[in-house]
């Protein structure tokens, strides 16, 4: 190594699947290249493209940065700031929560938090501040995934116990249901997925780069993916591919669910989905001969009967006897219990003193709204002006002169611009901690490359600072980010400590893929696998799933998409100047076949419009989507857009069927050429 080299080895903790492996170049104790570790098992030696460009570009720049604590000196929404200490920021926000907790009650508190960073600490000791407070908090995977959790807790007792990526090499096939790996998993598509022997399935209503590479690509139309899971279950039971046994030792209620699967036969389900009998009869063949691996997406259950599509999905490996086997099962997300990361130690739950208090982020806008439901919104790790629904009525309720807003954030987001104090959060470089992949079975290091930008600091010491402020005594609030990373490392099969895990970035933590559900146990009430749902009924659900197909759009309207970009990661990056410019202008894909029903062509200046708003865009032609649905990924920031709003100005708050969660995908507008 060359004299005044330096190679610290980090862990990305961006909310994607890859969690990939970072060695960042310094000389003469200055970073200067951030890059793929060439020895980890995932990046091996390559970032995606987004992170390249935003780790060496807005991350590092001190222009973009936030680096002093902000007071507002202007309207809301204007970003008119003016810089103010750290004891000026902390004493004023810890004098006007006490103040509305003894005037009004802290459940007149709210914050919003999710995944701005997936690191362990940083994203999660912040929440015991609010417990000790009774705050309100914002549900934080209602603006993502919770539907599919809620869904398959009903089903197997957990969401969070998928099958281990290692155990491919024991599957005939894979199948990649709702999910894009091009995009959200980058080095899975590029590596995972083509070196796994298994046919590649791939279930999706683009045919984005997964699904062009795959084996057998099934393109339905959005909302009708429960239909099509059924009519697969009809050509396994047709063909003989039902493993009876298992379904008699483990599973609950497939002597009702038997019925409803007779009439779901291809030729039904290709009217109906719009999937070529052929194709389903061929994929149900391939997953079928087993063993096989589901892996269910997070935008699959974006829509209003998100819940019930997991339910259905869930038959599959129920049926055909996949848990607990190698090469077979389903995959949704892989938490901390599976490597032995207490997590739940983390948000110290015991210091709330009564009930958790909480509410779907669809419901934001009407809540913030209304003066006698919210006086103050504190914000951290999450951008909702650019990510939630009803953007503009969202924006509205932030721009109220009496709730007293707080953001935490590297940069000035359009959140930031509606607060009356802003936080400078540090970054990943500038801090260490944890990082668990939710989908490897690995814990990577986060290490402290350089010291954070001006006065940044990391989210978990801004709340110890908070709370001394607020003059709470609790210890749990105070504990240090070493005390922390030990406990948690101390439950894994890591053996070593930090200092152990910062020289090689990443341990994978089994020798061999485990196996989930290895003793067919299953957290349920039955300890089966249920699929007749006592507890869905008793909540007013169905007992069964369905095979529902949400309505096509009518009056000439399209089915929306908004999907992540492979330049974004959610809306974050979304001011990186070089990858504004790999994004260009803001456009939509339609079918052929529509562009030339509604006289349109490449190029054209179109306008989606529906209740919730309207916005411009540049059309693409392309079948890469069905007739009847529009493409247009979400992530833009809506302040670097000169309509001042992104794609989220269209969606509405609708929940879904289970856990409350969001419907994005099944956003409706209409689109006419515009003047």
């Amino acid at each position: 190594m060359r004299p005044g080299k330096e190679i610290v080895l980090t862990t990305c903790p961006r909310d994607c699947y890859d969690s990939c492996g970072i060695a960042v170049i310094k000389r003469d104790g200055q970073i200067r290249k951030v890059l793929g570790d060439p020895n980890h098992p995932v990046a091996r030696g390559a970032l995606c493209g987004k992170c390249a460009l935003a780790y060496n570009g807005v991350h590092r720049d001190p222009n973009s940065r936030l680096q002093h604590p902000l007071k507002r000196t202007g309207p809301k929404g204007e970003g008119r700031f003016a810089r103010v200490s750290w004891d000026e920021a902390l004493t004023e926000i810890a004098e006007r929560l006490r103040a509305i907790e003894k005037a009004k009650g802290a459940e007149r508190i709210v914050h919003a938090h999710y995944t701005g960073t997936c690191s362990m600490i940083a994203g999660t000791f912040p929440v015991r501040f609010f417990n000790r407070l009774g705050a309100l908090e914002v549900e934080p995977d209602s603006v993502c995934n919770m539907a599919g959790q809620v869904a398959l807790d009903y089903t197997i007792g957990t969401a969070v116990e998928g099958f281990d990526p290692e155990s491919a090499k024991d599957a005939h096939s894979i199948v990649v249901w709702g999910a894009n790996p091009s995009a959200s998993a980058p080095h899975a598509h590029k590596h995972w997925l083509p070196e796994a022997r298994a046919k590649k399935i791939v279930i999706d209503p683009v045919r984005h780069p997964t699904a062009a590479a795959a084996d057998l690509h099934l393109q339905p139309f959005p909302g009708s993916d429960a239909a099509l899971a059924f009519a697969l279950v009809h050509v396994l039971k047709r063909e003989g591919r039902i493993d009876r046994r298992f379904v008699r030792d483990h599973v609950v209620g497939w002597d009702e669910i038997e019925p409803l699967v007779e009439p779901c036969t291809p030729e039904w389900a290709e009217k109906t989905t719009g999937v070529p009998a052929s194709q389903i009869v061929e994929a149900a063949r391939l997953y079928g001969t087993g063993p096989s691996l589901l892996w269910l997406g997070q935008g699959l259950q974006r829509q209003p009967m998100g819940g019930n599509t997991f339910r259905a999905c869930a038959l599959l490996p129920a049926v055909t006897g996949y848990f607990g086997k190698p090469g077979g099962g389903l995959y949704y997300l892989n938490g901390g219990d599976m490597r032995g990361l207490d997590a739940g130690f983390l948000d110290a739950s015991h210091l709330r003193k009564g009930p958790r208090l909480a509410f779907s982020q669809m419901e934001l806008a009407e809540r913030l709204e209304d003066p006698n439901r919210i006086a103050a919104f504190l914000c951290w790790n999450i951008n909702p002006a650019a990510s939630s629904p009803e953007q503009r009525r969202l924006r509205k309720a932030l721009s109220r002169e009496d709730l007293f807003t707080v953001v935490l954030d590297l940069f000035q987001t359009d959140t930031a611009d509606h607060a009356d104090i802003v936080l400078p959060a540090a970054n990943f470089l500038e801090f260490d901690d944890l990082v668990r992949s939710y989908f490897h079975l690995t814990v990577g290091a986060q290490v402290k490359a350089q010291e954070p930008m001006g006065e940044a600091l990391p989210n978990q010491e801004i709340f110890r600072r908070l709370a001394a402020k607020m003059g709470f005594n609790e210890p749990e609030l105070y504990e240090s980010d070493e005390s922390m990373i030990e406990r948690l490392l101390s439950g894994t099969a890591f053996k070593g400590g930090f200092a152990e895990l910062k020289k090689i970035g990443t341990a994978r933590l089994f020798d061999r893929p485990r196996i989930a559900f290895a003793d067919f146990k299953f957290p349920t009430p039955s300890g089966k696998i249920e699929l007749a749902s006592a507890r869905a009924e008793k909540d007013g659900l169905p007992r069964l799933p369905q095979p529902h197909v949400d309505p096509r759009p009518a009056n000439g309207r399209f089915r929306l998409l908004s999907p992540a970009s492979p330049w974004l990661m959610n809306d974050s990056y979304g001011n990186d100047a070089k990858i504004r410019a790999k994004l260009g202008p803001a456009n939509v894909a339609i079918h052929p076949k529509d562009a030339a029903r509604f006289k349109l062509k490449e190029g054209d200046r179109v306008r989606l419009e529906n209740a919730q708003g309207a916005l411009l865009f540049t059309l693409r032609v392309s079948d890469e989507i069905p007739e009847g649905t529009a493409f247009s990924p979400k992530g833009r920031w809506p302040k670097l857009d000169e309509q001042g709003f992104n794609i989220n100005v269209l969606t509405p708050s609708r929940k879904s069927d289970m856990g409350e969660s969001t419907t994005v995908h099944a956003t409706e507008v209409a689109i006419t050429k515009a003047a």
